[in-house]
């Protein structure tokens, strides 16, 4: 449980924001609202407001840590149960967490923390799903397609395409399964792999969605290195032996002849190497999200309860390169707070490094002891 002086510090730092800020949100009055503490995100739901300064108004006498909305448009989003609200539209959105990434970085700092190469790898995926997937596959404009930062771990993508927020959910849940690469059979961009006598005929990298996508990753791995292969599943001495013959393999697979080099048991191991890429080259989102339209999600430009952070709009995916979250999302860098912290790693935040600490007093910025004491890292001294 939160330190209550933590809390109620916190609660006073976010109502100071709340009372000068302008938190956009579209069809306000039709969507349904949900609030947290800071033990829950979740407390309250079933709510809606007429105005935006109803809303305003309840944010400022409550001061909840966490702030949530509906993805969907209701006739009567106060009603419950659900059935009750009769949905008219929903949003197609994509979670990416780094938490669902099985990064090297966590095996050092844990799951629940964050460094820059975590967030680095969540922009990658979001770069992923949509210059991958949702514009060349789906045909979904860059302008129906908005991105905010959580406020912690990952980034929200929303697609916001009438054609798209009409889809019912098991549409959701096949969107959901061709992105994740659920269900894919090699054999249908290899007919032949299981034919040790015919040449290997395969996708080229100018094909169309997965098969594309197979060709390029392959050469992207090639041109990575013996690394890069080994972590395929392949083994030292066949990954040396591509790599020697890299120009060849890489020419075939421009061609779609994937029978360039000479191997042993070549459909048993195109066959491995292949399985191996349609995983590694999923886009990591929550299922339950994109496919259950009574998901409630952080509002935009609202502060995240666990790190004092706004889950900030980023204004396009051609924006997104540049955006630094623990700079631009970062709030309340006046002053400084003394704490004590427990054990923290590293945190790099506001274009600065603090600790690692371990049972140390320390006066900080007050964006970092805030940060540092919602993560439970630390204390009032």
């Amino acid at each position: 449980m939160l330190d209550s002086r933590v809390a109620s510090f916190a609660k006073i730092k976010f109502n100071e924001y709340y009372r000068k800020a302008y938190i956009p949100i579209s069809e306000l009055s039709r969507r349904e609202f949900g609030f947290g503490d800071f033990e829950s995100k979740i407390v309250k739901r079933h709510i809606s407001f007429r105005t935006f300064n109803e809303f305003k108004s309840y944010i400022l006498s409550d001061t909840p840590a966490f702030i949530s909305v509906s993805t969907s448009i209701y006739r009567y989003p106060s009603a419950r149960p659900m059935e009750k609200k009769e949905r008219i539209k929903s949003e197609l959105v994509f979670d990416i967490d780094s938490t669902d990434l099985n990064l090297k970085c966590q095996l050092k700092h844990g799951r629940s923390w964050v460094c820059s190469n975590c967030l680095d790898a969540t922009k990658d995926e979001v770069f992923k799903l949509v210059e991958d997937f949702l514009v060349p596959d789906f045909g979904v404009p860059d302008d129906k397609i908005t991105i905010n930062f959580s406020g912690n771990r990952g980034y929200h993508v929303h697609v916001i395409d009438e054609e798209f927020m009409n889809l019912n959910a098991d549409a959701r849940k096949r969107v959901s399964d061709y992105i994740t690469g659920k269900g894919i059979t090699l054999s249908r961009f290899f007919p032949n792999i299981d034919n040790p006598k015919k040449q290997l005929r395969g996708p080229k990298p100018d094909d169309a969605g997965w098969g594309g996508r197979i060709a390029r990753g392959m050469i992207s791995a090639l041109n990575s290195g013996e690394e890069r292969l080994v972590s395929l599943g392949i083994e030292k001495p066949l990954a040396r032996k591509l790599l020697r013959s890299k120009a060849d393999v890489i020419m075939g697979i421009t061609t779609g002849n994937w029978d360039k080099v000479n191997l042993p048991k070549k459909a048993e191991v195109w066959n491995s190497i292949l399985k191996a890429m349609s995983i590694s080259q999923t886009t990591f989102i929550d299922k339950n999200v994109t496919s259950v339209m009574d998901h409630l999600l952080r509002v935009p430009n609202t502060i995240h309860g666990d790190t004092g952070l706004i889950s900030k709009s980023v204004e396009s995916i051609s924006a997104l390169g540049k955006f630094d979250p623990m700079k631009e999302a970062v709030l309340f860098r006046g002053g400084t707070v003394a704490v004590h912290v427990n054990e923290s790693p590293v945190l790099e935040i506001g274009g600065s490094s603090f600790g690692p600490y371990k049972d140390k007093d320390v006066e900080l910025p007050t964006y970092a002891a805030l940060y540092l004491m919602l993560k439970r890292a630390a204390v009032f001294r």
